[in-house]
């Protein structure tokens, strides 16, 4: 019954060290958890004493591979600091109320291939990035339903030769959709 148990821990396991699980989630509470108004200090407690009650055998290994804290009334800007977990693939922070620009570490992520931070009050432009920047994984990008404004990037899609679905509706971008998006 023990080695079932186990078996099941595993199978079910998050994929995270201890000690980067631990980093990772406090990250999380300390970024996400203190401005919704619904967490309390008793949930916040209970959770980081989850982590400490976590095995220690090796069973947890791997990296961060999926944020996705949707619809919780989020207020304040994306930390680039999420463009550096090497081993991020997904980043769903869509429905909430995140301001400021998206974060150029997002988009020139070597690892990030669903990126979704539509329906915010993220503005301003999305940054171009360099012709000479090496291919990009980026799979979908969903910026929907957001104030960005400015040119439409136009070389930034040259290194995202993975790309297969870009929702950039509702906006206010201005100038061509490049042909090459539809080409490739």
């Amino acid at each position: 019954m023990q080695e079932k148990l186990h078996s099941s821990y595993k199978k079910f396991s998050t994929g995270f060290p201890v000690p980067y699980l631990g980093l990772g989630l406090a990250l999380l509470l300390v970024a996400f958890l203190p401005q919704a108004s619904s967490c309390s200090e008793q949930e916040r407690s209970s959770l980081l004493q989850f982590l400490v009650g976590l095995s220690q055998d090796g069973g947890l290994d791997g990296t961060v591979t999926d944020v996705s804290v949707t619809s919780k009334s989020l207020e304040g800007q994306i930390s680039a600091s999420l463009g550096m977990l090497r081993g991020l693939l997904r980043l769903n922070l869509s429905h909430n109320l995140l301001s400021g620009g998206l974060p150029l570490e997002l988009m020139s992520s070597n690892s990030i291939i669903v990126l979704d931070v539509s329906f915010n009050r993220l503005d301003g432009e999305v940054h171009e990035l360099p012709p000479s920047t090496p291919s990009r994984p980026l799979q979908v990008l969903n910026i929907s339903t957001n104030l960005f404004t400015g040119q439409f990037p136009s070389t930034t899609w040259e290194v995202m030769n993975s790309l297969v679905v870009l929702n950039a509706s509702n906006n206010s971008f201005t100038g061509q959709i490049p042909n090459h998006l539809c080409s490739s």
